[in-house]
């Protein structure tokens, strides 16, 4: 994306630094960019710094991230985060944080987190935490692909059905748009039940049954969503695939799974990407394997054909004099793209072509008939080998070979 800097220039690590590497520099850099070591008039600006090396860190950190990151560039992490912004709910490795700041995390947590990625401090943390909302599930598709999308990379549309958030009450479940505090916990979420074993008060907490955990129920439910929040839609959804991907990978579309109830937030489309079979090629990582039939007469005397790679570019390939049916010749350059640029090699198979006897036509009919006969050792008009030949010229013999001419027989006469 334009003008954002490289996440690996952000943390002053090289690209195949490793998680232990990557966690040393991000420490180095939260504690060096924390606001509060800056005066007022930097303030901002420690900010601004600390919010980009915590994106930075938050990709490199995940596996997932890390590979889409590596493979497409921030376009491939852009998704990741709210509206193509980073955010403190973004952000999942607070266990870091409290590793590098100590007891100081809970403050840092309030103060610093709230104001750099939004919100009001703590009373706005606890209200945002009362307004949770369960995410919604993830939803999976298998997207079939021919080589030649592959090779050039395509832009496929589907439909998909999720749910959506409801119109009619916002997504809040509720004709009103209330909630009210659950009367069964008091808004807690959990109840407590009391036993006593022996000297001992034994007091067990479980979830709330009536609100499942939430603390609130709704008291006069959406009739369109069923007080659910979402309803079930069909969309059109674009996705673009890169040339050279491979069987068995996949494409994490953020936002675009159901909505979660209540307004909670959208899970992710998943997109499986398979490949079809193709008539001529087979694939191997980057290599395509595909056969040619060639005549007899090009086998044994040599000469050229054309054939075209996955991209439609003729290439001529030189058939030796001599060449054996099955024969592999490897064509460089002209395989599959990869995902990181370059290309596989082709392997083009030769094998001998044998016609059907019903599609000949009557000449080539007629020279095969000659040449089985010469290749059953049957008397020919002309001797087998330029030896023979010579031998014939100089000295005069017949096709046997063993006979003297006339002019010696009536010399010994």
């Amino acid at each position: 994306m334009a003008g954002k800097r490289d996440y690996y220039e952000i943390l002053g690590v090289s690209r195949d630094a490793s998680p232990e590497e990557i966690k040393k520099a991000y420490r180095k850099l939260a504690l060096q960019y924390h606001p509060d070591r800056h005066p007022p008039e930097k303030k901002k600006w420690a900010e601004e710094k600390f919010k980009e090396i915590s994106e930075a860190y938050e990709v490199l950190m995940d596996p997932e991230k890390r590979r889409l990151y590596d493979t497409y560039g921030h376009e491939g992490v852009s998704q990741t985060f709210r509206h193509g912004d980073f955010s403190w709910q973004d952000f999942r490795h607070f266990d870091d944080l409290r590793d590098i700041f100590g007891g100081n995390f809970g403050r840092f947590f309030s103060d610093l987190l709230e104001q750099i990625f939004g919100g009001g401090g703590p009373a706005a943390t606890r209200a945002r935490r009362e307004a949770e909302r369960p995410r919604g599930e993830d939803i999976r598709i298998r997207l079939p692909l021919t080589l030649e999308e592959i090779a050039r990379g395509v832009e496929k549309t589907v439909r998909i059905k999720h749910y959506e958030r409801c119109d009619a009450c916002h997504g809040t479940g509720s004709r009103t748009g209330q909630h009210v505090p659950c009367p069964t916990c008091g808004g807690t979420g959990v109840v407590q039940t009391r036993s006593r074993s022996f000297f001992f008060d034994m007091v067990r907490t479980a979830p709330c049954p009536r609100c499942e955990g939430r603390g609130w129920v709704i008291p006069d439910p959406c009739p369109v969503c069923g007080g659910t929040g979402r309803v079930l839609k069909t969309r059109t959804v674009k996705i673009r695939i890169p040339r050279g991907v491979e069987e068995g990978q996949y494409l994490t579309l953020r936002g675009l799974g159901n909505v979660g109830p209540w307004g909670g937030p959208p899970g992710d489309l998943l997109v499986y990407l398979e490949e079809k079979p193709h008539p001529r090629f087979q694939r191997k990582g980057q290599d395509l394997y595909t056969t040619v039939k060639i005549p007899y007469s090009t086998a044994v005397l040599g000469g050229k054909i054309e054939v075209r790679d996955i991209l439609g570019e003729g290439v001529r390939i030189e058939i030796p004099p001599g060449t054996p049916s099955h024969t592999k010749f490897r064509v460089r350059g002209h395989g599959m793209p990869g995902l990181r640029g370059g290309r596989g090699d082709l392997w083009v198979q030769v094998v001998i072509r044998v016609p059907k006897p019903k599609d000949l036509s009557p000449e080539e009919r007629e020279l095969l008939e000659r040449l089985k006969a010469l290749e059953e050792g049957q008397p020919s008009a002309r001797p087998s080998s330029f030896k023979d030949r010579l031998k014939e010229v100089f000295t005069g013999r017949g096709e046997k070979g063993n006979e003297e001419p006339p002019a010696e027989q009536a010399r010994r006469r």
